[in-house]
């Protein structure tokens, strides 16, 4: 995609600029959107739909490089189809939660999939990008290396940003050769037992690329399974196999290697939440009549057992620890990971309503003074009317 010439592009511009100069009493906003598989995240979704699927293709490509250039409207699909013709991949593994989920759309939610805690996030991945701000400027910052940043890295700050700064044009991507070898394990382990195992391993030079613990059911006495994830050079996964097994042993358990075809979807599932833990409970018993949301607890991945009402699933070797329970325990839960030093947000509403249904209960953690002045001084830099996504990452703004 050639941004600086393409007619969608000064389209945009064009409609961001007429957004820009109407009255704070007639302005309604724009709400940025590729496809729409993140509108159940965030604050509320306000605002004007512009979309940026007019602007997709992948405009360079170079696999001897690691670098992929490719316009904000592109499938992820797409991209992934293309770089898995070279041997490569996103090695982050973006969660798509649906057809059509773009390049932007990743970039703006900022979402890591199975693979984040052993090969970075989205962050991490990003060497530079094209942007319209809330003046209908078309900048770029970054580039397609690595070191390219002198001052602040504007490419990273739009990561997770969930649209408030500015319209992504387009995205520079390092990407990762396939790695030649995987294995799928599992095991059936208590949490504390698979969470002690985890950061035993996490300390040992291992090929561990992603875990999953899970309690299959919500009733008494369910299966509580660990999987995990190998990839690297064959001779690491072989010897990773056998040590493992060792200590799965040690602690009175089994590890038995998975079809690697039915493993692989298990994945996919977990990475676009479609196993069964992300489907809302049912209600009754012990469940509250108003049903549940599912909230995303983000802390230390040494973290113990955390006292929880219902059982997670934790992901990311400990760090990420998914849970089903009512809007009305959000002080709590937000208590229990500020205990060792994490966060609670609210990643799905009860009865999987879209982002702009009121709750009443803040998505994310609530920020403290500082925190919301650099947000908001922010906010102003580049977008000073106010035109992206109103109250999408912020109340506020």
């Amino acid at each position: 995609m050639n941004s600086s010439a393409h007619p969608d592009l000064h389209a945009l511009t064009q409609a961001v600029q007429r957004a820009a100069q109407q009255s704070p009493a007639q302005r309604t906003g724009l709400r940025i959107q590729g496809a729409g598989t993140h509108d159940f995240y965030g604050e509320s979704l306000q605002g004007e739909v512009l979309t940026t699927r007019g602007l997709a293709g992948i405009g360079s490509y170079e696999p001897s490089e690691l670098v992929v250039t490719v316009g904000a409207g592109t499938s992820l699909q797409e991209l992934e189809a293309c770089l898995a013709e070279q041997g490569q991949a996103l090695a982050f593994e973006p969660p798509h939660f649906g057809p059509g989920a773009t390049v932007g759309g990743m970039v703006a939610a900022g979402l890591s999939g199975p693979a984040r805690a052993s090969v970075g996030a989205v962050r991490d991945y990003v060497l530079g990008l094209g942007m319209i701000n809330g003046k209908g400027e078309h900048l770029r910052f970054g580039g397609q290396v690595m070191k390219n940043v002198a001052g602040y890295d504007v490419s990273r700050l739009m990561v997770g940003s969930m649209g408030s700064l500015g319209l992504i044009t387009e995205v520079s991507l390092k990407v990762l050769p396939v790695a030649p070898a995987e294995a799928f394990l599992k095991c059936p382990l208590s949490q504390a037992k698979a969470l002690s195992l985890l950061h035993q391993w996490g300390g040992q030079p291992l090929p561990l690329n992603a875990s999953c613990w899970v309690q299959d059911s919500t009733q008494p006495g369910a299966p509580e399974v660990l999987f995990v994830r190998l990839r690297g050079a064959v001779a690491a996964v072989q010897a990773a196999c056998v040590r493992m097994k060792a200590d799965v042993q040690a602690l009175g358990s089994h590890l038995s290697e998975q079809d690697s075809v039915s493993a692989a979807k298990d994945w996919a599932d977990c990475r676009d939440q479609r196993l069964p833990f992300f489907s809302q409970p049912a209600q009754g018993a012990p469940y509250p009549s108003d049903g549940l949301a599912l909230w995303r607890l983000s802390v230390p991945q040494t973290s113990p057992v955390l006292d929880l009402t219902y059982a997670p699933l934790i992901e990311w070797h400990g760090a990420l620890r998914w849970v089903w329970a009512p809007l009305s325990a959000a002080q709590a839960l937000r208590a229990t990971a500020a205990s060792v030093g994490g966060q609670a947000s609210l990643f799905r509403r009860p009865h999987m309503a879209l982002a702009d249904s009121p709750v009443g209960v803040p998505v994310f953690t609530p920020l403290d003074a500082v925190q919301q002045r650099i947000q908001q001084a922010l906010k102003n830099e580049f977008d000073p009317h106010g035109v992206f996504n109103p109250a999408r990452l912020n109340s506020s703004f």
